[in-house]
């Protein structure tokens, strides 16, 4: 069973073995403290990774923490959210949104 009481952390040092070698297509939400929008998105992220997580892992990346991989993909709005598969970025989206329409721009990728 996965564990959706919250959405996992990942860092400059992990992004690689978490993210880009991760088997399942990994959504990253690109987040801060400071920004109500990603708060906002927290139950939305948790109820996704309760329904897709045999196909989706979902996971967060706060950016005042983690420079070298908020640069290295050029993010600069939060909150940012990118699909990455095979360990490249496919689907990149800037806003909170709802859940639904989330699922919707999330079908072609996976």
């Amino acid at each position: 069973m996965i564990d959706v009481t919250h959405v996992p952390d990942v860092t400059d040092e992990n992004f690689t073995a978490e993210v880009l070698g991760a088997e399942l297509p990994v959504l990253v939400e690109f987040t801060a403290d400071w920004c109500p929008p990603c708060r906002q998105m927290g139950p939305v992220l948790r109820a996704l990774a309760a329904e897709e997580g045999e196909r989706l892992k979902v996971v967060q990346l706060n950016v005042d923490r983690n420079p070298e991989t908020t640069n290295a993909y050029k993010v600069l709005s939060m909150p940012t959210f990118m699909v990455f598969r095979d360990g490249e970025p496919v689907k990149a989206m800037v806003g909170a949104r709802p859940k639904r329409r989330l699922l919707e721009e999330l079908a072609d990728v996976i």
